[in-house]
């Protein structure tokens, strides 16, 4: 069974209703808001799904949610903020696989563990990072560009937000792994990749659906493949790289709602509920697939398992091509 059908099969039962569940007596505490953190500036895709979510979860739990913008450290600075919150679930954080995933195995100043400083509630969101380029760079085919960056060594360069995210990460496998030398742009937030990257100033990117869809908007960049075992229904006419030649570009990427570890069961159940709730209206996913991603909301313990999951193939794909620690 491949990653991806992993993750379709630990989301099969996703859409039935979790058995004993017990309201929480305390939860949502009276007039107390629920602060969901999003490791990004405010405008961006990850940021706006969770202003989406949170406007019809303030509804349902009868208290305000605000979103609260922490950008920095490719996302570590709004895990930390979460990890250090009390466990009574009105603080969340919202962010991508790559934060409690990858992170760990990229970046030596990650200071918290996955697996005991957090507690998963539910997946948000699925959506593949996409290979764009630059229409300045004259090709139409992740082949074409192997050729090109072959024929032009270390005249390319790629973009990401920063050292040891997953848009570096991406960009340091597919160079092994296609056997060409590229030069590494980072940057601190999304907004100043964007800019630049519309303007020509950088050449490519391994980029969010999300950012990817806003991106090409501009005219200024092309999509080139998606990154996973399949293609992707959001963009079911991009190629995945392995069909374009290039293996090892291929886990799955979501966002998931987390609070920090020790939370109530209950606590956990009425969240997973309200987010689930919120994530299945068709007004939700409409909004989801507009912006370049698959609303997608899963029991505690699917997620749990996902991120387990996703973790170790991260792992072990960075010791597969010899990356250490930054």
């Amino acid at each position: 069974m491949n990653h991806r059908q992993k993750l379709k099969a630990l989301l099969a039962f996703a859409a039935l209703p979790l058995a004993g569940r017990v309201a929480a007596q305390d939860f949502p505490i009276a007039g107390k808001p629920i602060r969901i953190v999003v490791g990004f500036p405010a405008g961006g895709g990850t940021d706006t799904q969770a202003r989406q979510v949170g406007q019809q979860l303030g509804q349902l739990l009868n208290v305000p949610v605000v979103i609260d913008n922490k950008p920095g450290a490719g996302t570590m600075l709004a895990a930390m903020e979460v990890m250090r919150a009390a466990p009574d679930g009105h603080t969340l954080l919202y962010t991508p696989s790559s934060t409690l995933a990858q992170l760990p195995h990229t970046l030596g100043a990650v200071k918290y563990d996955t697996f005991k400083d957090f507690t998963p509630i539910s997946l948000g969101a699925l959506g593949p990072l996409v290979l764009v380029v630059h229409k300045s760079v004259p090709v139409t085919s992740v082949r074409e560009l192997v050729a090109y960056a072959k024929a032009h060594p270390g005249k390319l360069n790629y973009v990401s937000q920063g050292l040891g995210t997953s848009s570096h990460m991406y960009g340091e496998i597919f160079c092994k792994q296609a056997g060409i030398d590229m030069v590494h742009v980072p940057y601190k937030g999304a907004n100043d990749v964007a800019k630049d990257f519309i303007a020509g100033r950088v050449h490519l990117q391994f980029a969010s659906s999300s950012a990817a869809v806003a991106l090409a908007k501009s005219g200024e960049i092309r999509m080139l493949a998606v990154v996973g075992q399949k293609r992707s229904s959001l963009f079911p006419e991009l190629p995945t790289m392995g069909e374009q030649g290039v293996s090892g570009v291929d886990i799955d990427s979501w966002v998931g709602y987390f609070g920090p570890a020790g939370m109530a069961p209950q606590t956990v159940a009425r969240l997973n509920e309200a987010i689930g709730q919120v994530l299945k209206t068709a007004k939700l996913k409409e909004e989801y697939r507009q912006g370049g991603a698959e609303a997608q909301p899963s029991s505690p313990e699917q997620f749990a398992a996902i991120v387990k999951d996703t973790y170790g193939q991260w792992g072990s794909m960075l010791q597969k091509i010899g990356f250490t620690k930054l």
